[in-house]
């Protein structure tokens, strides 16, 4: 029998992957924490966990009618990102994937009438950089696969997906990794203004309502009240929180939902990017 061994909330965003001497550039001559975050995070947590496959929700793999798994046995190439190009270049990937557990999550919804989830090993499907931009700081020699983001989705699309995954990984043999890979709110300055606000000092976040609430949240994950953060979801959503917070609603519901009691503790700064919130969040399972 499979089971979740781990799960975290983790930032993506573009800066991590950019040099150290434009890191500091950007930040006022300081490290941002999300960069020593990823690598505690690897050494403390995940090495640790004996893991077989990392599983993550992917913010930015946008998809419609259905929910997609990316099926492939290996995906390899060069990522260019087609947002931000200047700073995600020719990155270099090379993934094993695990196909047995995303055909186990397609047929989890094979007969349903109110969820669809599609197992995908197209060699030409696109990648994207929630997934790509964690690889230099996460990836070992685990699995890894990739789940996307229904965009017409809403809360309880969200939690019933995240169940039928955590049902999957169950029937599996697999001891999985969760990386809910996204922003918390996520409002971006215009233009004009927006090289005015990259410094990651929280000063930045684009309103100091969002802020509240990103922080509100926080204080729940660190008493392991999920089922505040789902009930408060509609309130949530007018500061626009990344993906819808898709993923971090599938990778709770894959835990148990409002039923999670699964403590939050950071492992980074609360940081502004461009007026995005970003931290990285591990939860503690129980054993």
């Amino acid at each position: 029998m499979g089971s979740i061994v781990g799960a975290a909330l983790v930032a993506h965003v573009p800066t991590i992957v950019l040099p150290e001497a434009t890191r500091l550039e950007l930040n006022e001559g300081k490290e941002i924490s999300l960069v020593p975050g990823l690598h505690r995070l690897r050494a403390e947590v995940m090495d640790t966990l004996e893991i077989d496959t990392v599983v993550v929700l992917d913010s930015h793999w946008f998809t419609t009618l259905e929910v997609v798994v990316a099926a492939h046995a290996r995906r390899n190439g060069l990522y260019t990102s087609e947002e931000l190009p200047r700073g995600m270049s020719q990155m270099p990937y090379d993934i094993v994937g695990d196909p047995e557990l995303a055909w186990s999550f397609h047929r989890q919804a094979e007969h349903r009438e109110d969820m669809w989830v599609t197992a995908i090993d197209d060699p030409h499907l696109p990648i994207h950089y929630p997934t790509v931009n964690l690889l230099g700081f996460l990836q070992r020699d685990e699995r890894w696969m990739s789940v996307s983001n229904c965009q017409t989705s809403e809360r309880d699309d969200y939690l019933l997906a995240g169940r039928l995954l955590g049902e999957a990984i169950r029937q599996s043999d697999r001891r999985v990794m969760l990386l809910a890979s996204g922003a918390m709110s996520h409002t971006f300055y215009s233009l004009q203004e927006i090289r005015k606000h990259e410094s990651s000092d929280p000063s930045h976040i684009f309103s100091s309502e969002a802020r509240a609430f990103d922080e509100q949240i926080l204080e729940w994950w660190a008493h392991g009240d999920h089922a505040s953060v789902i009930a408060a979801y509609g309130r949530y959503r007018q500061f626009k929180p990344e993906g819808r917070f898709g993923h971090y609603l599938m990778m709770i519901a894959a835990l148990g939902g409002a039923d999670c009691h699964a403590v939050g503790t950071p492992f980074s700064d609360y940081e502004n990017a461009v007026g995005t919130a970003q931290i990285h969040v591990n939860f503690t399972l129980d054993s």
